[in-house]
């Protein structure tokens, strides 16, 4: 055998090894994050999705409220602290979104904010939800905006925090475009990503909060090793290589959104930019009351709650007796 071939074979050899490795280790890694995370509520079977849905606060409190996260998260991101905090008065019911958390669905591609808005609706009416304040975060604020459009009898109000509304420049990283290819995708998902991640989630958090401090224990206490799983991984890369097509498919009817909408952001936000997002939907919505501070970062739930909390039982308060006139 020549040289050079030899040469080649041991490369193939120790690649081959070293991806063999990986994989191990990444299936001890999901064993592990799943026993150290578990489920902490109820799953509900929907038309292509089971959703991992909490459901805290009094029964009897009124009209509820539902949070759902953006990407690269779960339904924890929203429920510490703010969720806990609107549970002492009003009921809560956090969801997964579909892929994520201990939600799942049986098709990679039903990524957008429309076919996740109809999973959700459809969930609720599971739940016996009529209408709720939904109090949505980061990428779900595309999809809170569709759930205002498809399915505005299910939606009193809308509480938008740093929302993803419209398309941008640029991408959405390099790494998670080829996350979502085919065959190269969950090679990479299923070898380097989930012991490559333990390394760097603290700092790729870190930055989400900038200006504002990371809450000591966030990774931990938001459940977020949960994302380093490789369907969860996935999921999510594909929620975001999706979502500009989406946004820029559905900008064009947010006149349509006839449910009032509280919308807070912050001036320095450098994950989703005011001045792309935030400002140009509230212009476009009728009943839009926007809220821009001068030193909040993107992570509005975490260094804001009590005046998001303020904000959603305002809204809260004047939808209530409206509505009761309208009956």
């Amino acid at each position: 055998m020549p040289y050079y071939v030899r040469i080649l074979s041991m490369i193939v050899m120790t690649v081959v090894t070293a991806l063999v490795l990986l994989a191990l280790v990444t299936q001890a890694g999901i064993v592990a994050v799943q026993r150290a995370f578990p489920p902490q509520g109820r799953m509900i079977e929907v038309d292509g999705a089971t959703l991992h849905v909490v459901d805290i606060g009094p029964r009897d409190s009124g009209l509820p409220v539902v949070m759902l996260h953006g990407a690269s998260s779960n339904l924890e991101a929203m429920r510490r602290p703010l969720g806990d905090l609107l549970a002492k008065d009003h009921r809560v019911i956090l969801i997964d979104r579909p892929g994520h958390g201990w939600s799942t669905r049986a098709r990679r591609q039903d990524s957008t904010p429309q076919i996740q808005a109809r999973m959700i609706d459809e969930a609720l009416r599971k739940l016996g939800i009529d209408r709720a304040v939904f109090v949505v975060h980061s990428w779900s604020g595309a999809l809170g905006a569709r759930l205002a459009l498809d399915h505005r009898g299910r939606v009193a109000g809308l509480v938008m925090l740093a929302p993803v509304t419209h398309p941008w420049r640029g991408g959405v990283g390099r790494y998670n475009e080829l996350i979502a290819m085919p065959v190269i995708g969950p090679l990479l998902a299923y070898t380097i990503t989930l012991p490559l991640g333990y390394f760097v989630a603290e700092s790729g958090a870190r930055n989400v909060f900038l200006p504002q401090t990371m809450p000591d224990g966030f990774v931990q206490h938001s459940a977020t090793p949960l994302l380093l799983r490789p369907r969860e991984f996935i999921a999510n890369a594909y929620d975001l290589v999706t979502l500009k097509a989406s946004v820029a498919g559905q900008a064009a009817r947010y006149g349509e959104i006839s449910a009032p909408v509280t919308i807070i952001a912050g001036e320095p936000d450098k994950t989703v930019k005011t001045n792309i997002h935030a400002r140009p939907f509230a212009a476009q919505v009728p009943n839009a009351k926007l809220i821009v501070l001068p030193d909040l970062g993107h992570m509005v739930q975490n260094a804001v709650p009590d005046l998001v909390k303020t904000e959603i039982e305002t809204m809260i308060g004047k939808i209530v007796p409206a509505q009761a006139a309208a009956d």
